[in-house]
């Protein structure tokens, strides 16, 4: 299967046609649950419940395992929502939704409908509750064989206003970094930050002589064996690792009718995760931001995506066209960009 390509195909079905350890790294946002109706067939956000939610994304999962390479590494993005069926009960909830595709990068603050859809919710939750969705998937994942290593928060600043009075808006989103194996590709200068004055005395001379040692974390730290070597002023001047807290504003993409995870959210992810002439996977396309910055950083990428539409805007987003998939087109529906994969 070709690189450098969106392949118009239900994930899964396209994810079994590829070789066991072909990919570096998968970088996706799956649809959400229970947040939109895109109105076609097999798309995923819409299942009864929480868990036949969670097992689908397990399936899709497992074949990412398969064909990600022994050092390959998963960033999953994704959000939360609240149950509003009656406690103690399964009812129907009326889920407005766009009808146009099933995409990746859908965040609960675009939500601009044009029909809707019933979903039946898990009995189990009461009115109100948050249902968990990103802890119950990264849960999963991690008994099925999965390393959990990090859950970073996307912190939005200029998230989506709530009128709630009873809690706090929800500003954040979840990024899963997930292993296939204890050790791994992970590029930690290329994403490092710059550096606190703070950060540099402790590079320098550590805690006034109470450096910290054992584990931090669960981990073993080896800081105060550290502080003052030569490496350690090296390290200063690349700048400290990266925290786990990214804090990247919203980007609109009118063009796509739904709400794409912005260029900067990614980037980190594709810097630290995929190696030079690496491939990057994303089986929810959507408008193509994967593609886009794997491109922008130099990397290959492969990707999926159900709806023809979204391949559209995808491909003229990142100026390139597929032949083969455009040489039924009508001239005056090809989009005017000059390079050709």
């Amino acid at each position: 299967m070709e690189v450098n390509k969106i392949h118009h195909y239900n994930c899964l079905d396209g994810l079994k046609k590829l070789p066991d350890k072909s990919i570096n790294c998968c970088i996706t946002s799956p649809p959400y649950w229970g947040l939109r109706d895109y109105g076609v067939e097999d798309q995923l956000g819409l299942e009864s419940t929480p868990q036949e939610y969670v097992n689908r994304l397990v399936e899709i999962f497992n074949e990412v395992k398969r064909v990600l390479r022994d050092d390959g590494t998963l960033w999953l993005n994704l959000g939360d929502t609240y149950n509003n069926s009656p406690a103690g009960h399964k009812t129907v909830e009326s889920l407005q939704g766009s009808s146009t595709a099933n995409v990746g990068n859908n965040h609960q603050s675009n939500l601009n409908a044009s029909h809707s859809r019933s979903v039946i919710k898990d009995g189990v939750l009461k009115q109100k509750d948050l249902v968990g969705i990103p802890y119950r998937v990264a849960f999963a994942l991690q008994e099925q064989g999965w390393y959990l290593r990090n859950d970073i928060i996307w912190h939005k600043p200029n998230a989506m206003p709530e009128s709630v009075k009873d809690r706090c808006t929800t500003s954040h989103e979840h990024i899963f970094l997930l292993t296939k194996s204890k050790n791994y590709y992970f590029n930690q200068d290329a994403i490092r930050e710059p550096v606190t004055e703070s950060t540099k005395e402790r590079y320098n001379y550590g805690w006034g002589g109470n450096q910290q040692r054992g584990y931090v974390n669960g981990e073993q730290n080896h800081f105060s064996d550290y502080v003052g070597t030569k490496k350690a002023k090296e390290d200063i001047k690349k700048g400290r690792n990266k925290r786990d807290v990214w804090t990247v504003t919203t980007q609109p993409f009118p063009e796509a009718h739904f709400a794409v995870y912005p260029l900067d959210l990614i980037r980190p992810c594709v810097k630290a995760g995929c190696p030079e002439d690496g491939v990057v996977l994303d089986p929810f396309m959507g408008a193509g931001t994967t593609a886009l910055v794997a491109l922008q950083e130099d990397k290959n990428f492969m990707g999926f995506e159900l709806n023809k539409e979204f391949i559209d805007i995808a491909y003229k987003r990142i100026g390139k066209l597929d032949k083969e998939y455009y040489k039924e087109l009508p001239e005056e529906k090809k989009p005017k960009q000059q390079q050709l994969i």
